[in-house]
């Protein structure tokens, strides 16, 4: 996108690039991470590297998002900007854009990928892959999200390539599903002193110095001893007087990498260029509002909203323009930006830190709340009008925003609320201004049908019931804007804090965000549907948020997180006391988050209470129940565990009779056609646990087999891997799931009666799970995408790719396959197999080589 970088001085940054390129050019993965600390040079990096494939003509599209004002960035907005700037590039493409915009309404993140990026690329047939550079990514609250749904391009880095930037590794910082993608990280260090001497004398050359002075070359060696490396340091020379700045900061001898890192270099720039206090204030003033502000304004708009007269607020952008490390686009310069947009990320962390001092400490909730207020006051004054176009800059802005800024600026207890102007200015909204207002702001966000969409709210609604019809509206839209469904909800709980389907709809709505992104902050709002005892939806909200909290144990391990969980589903429990019709699911939970316990510290008292919870659950589930056989497989597992456990014989046997009851009680599986793309597969509800199911009785015969050595056994276990592998054909999601357990049954069946065919058919299924993978989409479980596919579309998605040598995820497989091809060379004395085992053994070694370098 086009914004002014900073300056690349050439051969700068030489043998990075020179290895980047190499990396890229000879590796095979789909994403090259950029990583290193702020000012480091990150972003002036990418951007010569946008120049160096663009003039190679295989720069598909290069996104600064520094540049940007991310806070309600969806991912799906990201692709499209990438998109657009695909067609710029790439006029060829522009055909199968437009035909991603009719098929993404409402589609996945990983169908934007697809539709939006891959397919335009594919069209183009270049000879070498097109690189995407996607510059800051750690600055984008959602970043995430995009990281965790690149997953569905791994086998597609001979069309496209990713080149991401930020300031954390996104394998050290363990981010969800990134261990799915094929990723490759670089560390970036500092520049060398050489090349950050030349960059400050050729910086020092540009500098308007007083009374013809001009820097020392002894200033210029000790301005690179401080500088650590970072060249962003070098901005703070565009100030005047700048003889007095360099004096002050070589006189100072802080080096930029010392303890107070960058924070040092911004308190002393910022006492130079606000050195009195009603300076200084109205400094805070001016960067909290461009802090909050989420679009660019012109100097008029932005000062009736931010209430700076416009001769002050230009004054102050003028002055700030020294530490300004990002222009703004051309024909923009006039317009108020986002800080974001134009200023360091580094700079804004560090107004808002807790440790900076008063004169310069900035609160981004009191931004937000100053803003919101004058946006409500905005609505007061709306003209009779039916259109945005309409409305005057600051109006349109009010209208869009003032719903973010009011969620994130005012307290959300109701007796704090009814204390704030913006609940005052709100009670003076008319009712016929309240839906004005609601047409206006859908007309921003969904324009087709805004008026339609309002017609169900009558004059009895209130503002409150009008934001819950909005984030219906918008929920089923399918538009990307999740962060304005929010707001609304935040702002509906404040205004009537007894709307219980309000409060669950905003704990859904940040437990699912916090499902998909693993973000803290969301499994921590997720807790706002916990409704007061004795709130006859207290257990059902408390089961929601131990959900939540068992969901971010899964992501990191904590087992404070898990005991909490505990503690939330035992109370839940004890508000559903027989004969209550939910307490066998209550049950069931508490008993689930019991074993996720007793994998993690092997209390055996842990297990034995979750063994009593599900005696008790199933015994609340007598035949015909639905819900029976889930219970005779929950109780059997545990079981089996408590078996692993004691080796206890009579354990292990009532395992094996209760998943013998479970499939019992399930239907016999359908007819199962040859997978087309005209005749749909028989959907069958049951098909999941059928095959969990046929799986655990397997398991279980096979630990019966080690135990007692019986034939029938195995072969009883051969058996059902067998129908379970019939469930699960081309292209079901975890059909190498069960190629692995067939697998691994004959190998156990070889061993028994040393047949030759059967090791023959272990290694041709081992081999077809290695050779094949399956891609499937990271935010869905693996059977969930398969039923929706069968559900929705009424045809089979061939999701079967060829997993090329030296992949990661080839590696278990290959290692059972070897072991397996050696044991057949040992048994036939054929040494056919010889030449396969050196080269799978060498793509192991390679493999754990490249794993080593990571």
């Amino acid at each position: 996108m086009s914004t002014k970088r900073a300056e690349y001085l050439p051969d700068s940054r030489k043998p990075e690039v020179e290895e980047l390129c190499e990396r890229e050019s000879s590796g095979t993965d789909l994403v090259l991470c950029i990583h290193g600390p702020a000012g480091i040079g990150k972003s002036t990096l990418a951007g010569h590297l946008s120049d160096k494939f663009r003039s190679a003509g295989r720069l598909a599209a290069s996104i600064f998002l520094g540049a940007l004002p991310t806070d309600a960035l969806e991912p799906e907005v990201v692709v499209k900007m990438v998109a657009r700037e695909i067609g710029s590039m790439h006029p060829r493409a522009i055909p199968k854009i437009v035909e991603a915009i009719g098929q993404c309404h409402g589609a996945s993140l990983e169908t934007h990928l697809q539709k939006y990026i891959l397919e335009p690329l594919q069209s183009l047939k270049h000879p070498r892959p097109l690189i995407i550079i996607i510059d800051a990514m750690d600055e984008w609250p959602n970043h995430p999200l995009f990281f965790k749904a690149l997953a569905c391009l791994n086998s597609q880095s001979h069309i496209v390539k990713f080149i991401l930037t930020g300031r954390l590794n996104p394998c050290a910082s363990h981010l969800p599903g990134i261990e799915k993608i094929s990723i490759y990280t670089y560390a970036l260090g500092p520049i060398s002193k050489e090349v950050i001497k030349a960059y400050f004398r050729k910086h020092l050359q540009t500098v308007p110095w007083v009374d013809g002075r001009i820097a020392h070359p002894a200033d210029v060696e000790k301005l690179t001893e401080l500088s650590g490396g970072l060249p962003v340091w070098a901005a703070t020379f565009s100030d005047s007087p700048p003889h007095e700045i360099l004096e002050e900061i070589v006189g100072s001898r802080r080096p930029v990498g010392g303890p107070d890192g960058l924070g040092e270099l911004y308190r002393n720039a910022l006492a130079r260029l606000f050195p009195s206090p009603e300076d200084r204030k109205q400094l805070r003033r001016y960067l909290g509002a461009t802090m909050a502000l989420q679009e660019p304004l012109s100097l008029s708009d932005f000062s009736t909203l931010s209430g700076i007269r416009g001769h002050l607020a230009r004054r102050i952008q003028f002055a700030l323009s020294a530490i300004q490390t990002r222009s703004p686009p051309p024909g923009s310069e006039t317009m108020v930006h986002p800080a974001g947009a134009v200023f360091h990320l580094s700079l804004l962390e560090y107004v808002q830190a807790a440790t900076t001092e008063p004169t310069f400490s900035i609160s981004a909730f009191d931004s937000h709340s100053t803003l919101g207020l004058a946006c409500l006051n905005q609505l007061l004054s709306l003209p009779p009008s039916s259109s945005v176009s309409h409305l005057r800059g600051h109006q349109r802005y009010a209208v869009k925003y003032w719903l973010l800024h009011v969620s994130k600026g005012t307290p959300r207890p109701n007796n704090q609320w009814l204390q704030t102007e913006h609940c005052l200015a709100l009670q003076k909204l008319t009712a016929g201004t309240q839906r004005q207002w609601a047409t206006l702001f859908l007309e921003t966000l969904i324009p087709r049908n805004a008026d339609s969409m309002m017609e169900d709210a009558g004059p009895e609604d209130g503002i409150a019931s009008i934001l819950g019809k909005l984030y219906v509206h918008m929920r089923e839209s399918g538009e990307d804007c999740w962060g304005f469904q929010v707001a609304c909800l935040e702002v509906a709980v404040r205004i009537d804090d007894g709307a219980d389907e309000m409060w669950s709809c905003l704990g859904r709505c940040y437990r699912k965000r916090g499902r998909r992104t693993g973000s803290l902050q969301m499994y921590e709002e997720a807790a706002l549907d916990l409704c007061p005892a004795p709130h006859p939806n207290r257990p059902r909200s408390l089961n929601n948020l131990a959900s939540a909290l068992q969901s971010l144990y899964k992501r990191d391990g904590g087992i404070g997180t898990l005991t909490e969980a505990i503690s939330l589903l035992r109370e839940a429990l004890a508000l559903r006391p027989a004969p209550h019709p939910d307490r066998p699911r209550s049950l069931n939970n508490l008993a689930s988050a019991l074993r996720s316990l007793y994998k993690h510290n092997g209390g055996i008292g842990t297990l034995n209470e979750a063994i009593s919870l599900y005696r008790e659950a199933l015994g609340l589930r007598p035949a015909p129940h639905p819900d029976r056989p889930l219970s005779l497989n929950n109780l059997a597992n545990a079981l089996q565990s408590l078996y692993e456990r004691d080796g206890g014989i009579g354990t292990l046997n009532e395992a094996i009779s209760l998943h013998r009851e479970a499939l019992g009680l399930l239907p016999a599986p359908p007819d199962r056609p040859e997978p087309s793309t005209t005749s749909p597969l028989p959907f069958n509800p049951f098909m999941n646990i059928a095959l969990r199911s046929l799986n655990n009785l397997a398991n279980a015969l096979q630990s019966l087999y080690k135990r007692d050595g019986g034939i029938g056994t195995l072969n009883e276990a051969i058996s059902l891997y067998r129908e379970a592998l019939g469930l699960r054909p081309a292209p079901h999601p975890d059909r190498p799931s069960s190629l692995n357990n067939l697998a691994n049954a004959l190998q156990s069946l070889y061993k028994h009666d040393g047949g030759i065919g059967t090791l023959n058919e272990a290694i041709s299924l081992l081999r077809s799970s290695t050779t094949l993978q399956t891609l499937f989409y990271p935010n869905s479980s693996k059977m969930e995408l398969w039923m929706f596919l069968m559900r929705q579309y009424h045809f089979v998605v061939n999701c079967w790719f060829s997993i090329p040598p030296g992949h990661r995820y080839r590696k278990s497989d290959i290692t059972g396959l070897v072991q397996l091809l050696v044991k057949r060379r040992e048994a036939t004395g054929d040494d056919r197999d010889r030449r396969e085992i050196g080269d799978l053994e060498a793509e192991l070694a390679a493999l754990r080589r490249e794993e080593t370098k990571k």
